[in-house]
């Protein structure tokens, strides 16, 4: 089991009003899995996402991660977590435009100060078919292809888990099409967890498992 979420409880002070986002989840995720979280805005899957990703803590409930309890780690504890167990991949990509293809992908890597670092970003950009375009920066680069380097950023320094938000939503469906089934195809290669929140017919048509969140709660 990689991931098990029990009696997950989040709510939201918006001014005077107290919003509850997740209303005692309760999931397991095995290792190796490719599954979605579906459901409309404010549903609870972009704060869901947030709590496996230690961006966020619960009020109340359990984050279960490999066997260890990570709900009650502190801000600094969050940050460790995040570095050594999980690549991101963002919609609007999150890639800095200074930067080149190598050296967006080459981030993780250096935050961990990791060795061997030309050949590990060389194999993940050839994995994401992007070889051609290594000394490239974000604007030279399609939207299909930015969000390919943003995989590669988070695939770089192999995972256990990858967390995608919206992954194909600012790609059009040819594109989008292309970029789930990269996913799927690393998916399997290198049996690395990926959790997507998507509400895209076609992303979900790919995954193994959906799980539908309504008002916070899995239906």
């Amino acid at each position: 089991m990689l991931i098990e979420l029990k009696n997950l409880t989040k709510t939201y002070q918006l001014g005077k009003k107290s919003v509850q986002a997740l209303r005692g989840i309760n999931l397991q995720i095995e290792a190796g899995e490719f599954v979605a979280l579906k459901g409309p805005s404010g549903s609870g899957k972009t704060t869901l996402l947030n709590m496996l990703g230690a961006l966020d803590a619960p009020d109340k409930g359990e984050i279960i991660f490999q066997g260890k309890d990570i709900s009650a780690l502190d801000r600094k504890g969050r940050l460790k977590f995040r570095a050594q167990n999980l690549g991101f991949i963002f919609q609007d990509y999150n890639l800095i435009p200074e930067l080149t293809l190598y050296e967006n992908v080459e981030i993780p890597l250096l935050i961990e100060n990791q060795k061997n670092r030309k050949e590990k970003i060389a194999r993940v950009i050839n994995e994401v078919g992007l070889a051609n375009h290594i000394e490239h920066k974000p604007e030279e680069l399609s939207g299909g292809q930015r969000q390919r380097v943003s995989i590669a950023r988070a695939l770089v320094k192999n995972p256990p888990l990858i967390l995608a938000d919206e992954p194909t939503a600012n790609l059009d469906s040819k594109t989008g099409l292309a970029i789930i089934e990269l996913m799927a195809a690393l998916n399997k290669a290198h049996n690395i967890t990926f959790v997507i929140a998507t509400h895209d017919p076609l992303a979900l048509s790919k995954v193994n498992r959906v799980m539908n969140l309504v008002d916070g709660e899995i239906n």
